[in-house]
């Protein structure tokens, strides 16, 4: 950040997109043609009606000739009828074969920009949370939606019809040579003065087409983050200032847009008057040659309609030109979130999961988020099978990173955890996680039914998923609602409490029959009354198998079978909840802090 650069204080300006991206044209479209080459057939069909359609264009000129010179100037009427038949032929048939031929480049088209984002979600998904803790959502969102629809502009139709409109230069070139080369070379003077704009304008339409993708990632970031804390912005009255921050991000993604808007203007306009004034130079300097009988006058019509048709695909190209240049800039984004890498390493040779999990040992794991800021040290501990095991510790004291490291979210940096003795990093990471269910503080509940956030769409026998609300206490709560198990949940469960949703995702977890449960601080931030119903709920579920439970209060952990003490990333203490109040240690000072009258403390 320069000196004179303010840091920007909106909602979400830490992040910075940057507008720099080092990815050619030609590579850009040669992964384009990853996604296109399975629908290769419909875009070679479409090639081929390219050069008919141009034919059938052409030809049109020809046959006005034919009926100035053969008819209308000698006043001969003979065979005049099928130079007019042919001539709205030519028009009926290149209506119809564009029709045609647009409906195929937008049928795959649709198809591969369809495939191009499945495999952007598909790619997404597999991305580790360490990508996603750094990446804002409004920018992955942009990435996602609108980088995606500039590209259906040229790949739907811009870039094969940019194609035709090269065979129809070609072609007029062509046919005006053969005619009279030296009107025709007259004709052409323009065209390299044309070449050479078009070549500057693409470097500045290529950066404004840039700078438009980071606003709009800007402003995406800006309204997920607004929206999604809108709760805040409400208490802390920032509803002005939220206004007038948008208002300047909205300002800058506008004024991105009048600068391609510019040069877009400027391209079309300059083709527009150039082709203007080659007409009229052509109409002025062939009277000239027609009164010399030096041509004829349907030659010169000719010449006028070859010379006009000449100028629209000129006009085209650089309307098609500025959507390849967004089209391109769109696709420099979209793959390099492709190329992300950020992923938990996969095996080459994965090892079968075991069936059931005998032991989970952490044997020396440390952890660090970043070279040298250490979360765990040197932690071993070992869980049997059917034991129950807690872990407790102040704030930070790496009893979610346990959670984190076991669950393959990340990978431990030094040391190794095992199952049944074999290292997770040699297990399929999905398959691994099968084994696990796990609960959160923050529960997610996603906007559907509450059967379908309880099965998650897994087809499992409405038996089952009643006996798990059962022992989870959560039926009686979903009885009472108007439409039982199909009750409507709105986004994250906005509609429920916070009680309702840890009963349900309680429930969740418990119908998926997991080998491993874990319940990361599972009963916090609720009352008192919800607690003690949330807590017969975990004591039900803790006797069915293994688990780890991360305790935010210690009433919670108390009939647990371990409990593990962490204290600044290190194991200091594990025990009975008995043996470690007469050790009288750490696990002791938290008891007394937390059930001190005057002033309740927490664990974490």
């Amino acid at each position: 950040m320069s000196k004179k650069e303010k840091p920007d204080s909106s909602i979400g300006g830490a992040f910075k997109e940057t507008s720099e991206l080092q990815m050619s044209e030609w590579e850009v479209v040669k992964r384009l043609w990853h996604f296109m080459k399975p629908y290769w057939s419909l875009f070679a069909i479409s090639l081929v009606l390219l050069p008919i359609i141009t034919g059938l264009t052409l030809v049109q000129p020809w046959l006005l000739q034919l009926a100035i010179d053969n008819h209308f100037v000698p006043k001969d009427l003979n065979g005049f009828g099928l130079v007019v038949g042919g001539y709205a032929a030519a028009m009926f048939s290149v209506a119809a074969l564009q029709f045609l031929q647009t409906w195929i480049m937008q049928l795959a088209g649709q198809r591969a920009l369809r495939d191009l984002r499945q495999a952007l979600f598909e790619h997404v998904q597999h991305l580790s949370t360490k990508f996603f803790q750094s990446q804002p959502v409004g920018r992955l969102m942009a990435r996602m939606t609108t980088d995606i629809e500039s590209l259906q502009e040229a790949l739907a139709s811009g870039m094969i019809t940019m194609i035709g409109d090269v065979m129809m230069l070609v072609g007029i070139v062509v046919i005006l040579l053969i005619k009279d080369w030296q009107f025709a070379l007259a004709s052409f003077v323009v065209v390299p003065f044309l070449v050479g704009l078009t070549a500057v304008f693409r470097h500045f339409m290529r950066k404004a087409f840039r700078e438009i993708r980071v606003k709009v990632a800007r402003l995406y970031s800006y309204l997920q983050e607004s929206v999604t804390g809108i709760s805040v912005i409400q208490l802390f009255v920032r509803e002005k200032r939220g206004l007038e921050e948008y208002q300047r991000i909205n300002e800058e993604y506008r004024n991105a847009n009048f600068m391609a808007i510019r040069y877009d203007a400027m391209l079309y306009s300059v083709v527009e008057t150039v082709g203007s004034i080659t007409v009229g130079v052509i109409i002025w300097y062939g009277s000239g040659q027609v009164l010399q009988d030096a041509i004829s006058l349907g030659v010169l019509v000719a010449f006028i309609e070859y010379m006009q048709k000449f100028f629209v695909p000129i006009r085209d190209l650089a309307q098609k030109y500025n959507f390849l240049q967004s089209a391109i800039t769109a696709g420099e984004r979209i793959f390099e979130l492709l190329d992300q890498t950020d992923k938990i390493p996969q095996s080459e040779s994965t090892r079968d999961v075991p069936e059931h999990i005998d032991s989970i040992e952490f044997k020396n794991v440390s952890f660090a988020y970043k070279t040298d800021e250490w979360v765990l040290r040197d932690v071993s501990f070992k869980v049997g099978r059917g034991e129950k095991v807690a872990l407790v510790g102040h704030t930070g004291a790496g009893k979610s990173t346990i959670i984190t490291l076991l669950t393959r979210l990340r990978d431990v940096t030094e040391g190794a955890i095992l199952i049944n003795g074999i290292d997770i990093r040699e297990f399929d990471v999905q398959e691994y996680r099968h084994k696990f269910a796990v609960v959160l503080q923050d529960c997610f509940l996603f906007q559907g039914s509450v059967l379908e956030n309880i099965t998650l769409g897994d087809e499992i026998p409405m038996d089952e998923v009643e006996r798990a609300t059962q022992a989870v206490h959560a039926w009686k709560l979903i009885q009472a609602y108007p439409e039982k198990f199909q009750q409507s949940v709105q986004e994250r469960g906005a509609n429920l409490s916070a009680g309702e949703r840890q009963l349900i995702s309680f429930a969740r977890a418990l119908v998926h029959k997991p080998e491993v449960l874990i319940l990361d601080e599972a009963t916090a931030n609720v009352d008192t009354q919800t607690e003690s119903l949330l807590q017969s709920a975990v004591e039900n579920m803790l006797e069915r198998q293994t688990s780890v439970v991360v305790a935010h209060r210690l009433s919670t952990i108390q009939k647990a079978d371990t409990i593990l003490v962490l204290h600044r990333g290190e194991l200091i203490e594990r025990g009975s909840h008995a043996e470690l109040l007469a050790s009288d240690g750490h696990y002791a000072k938290l008891h007394r802090l937390q059930y001190r009258p005057s002033a309740p403390a927490k664990a974490s």
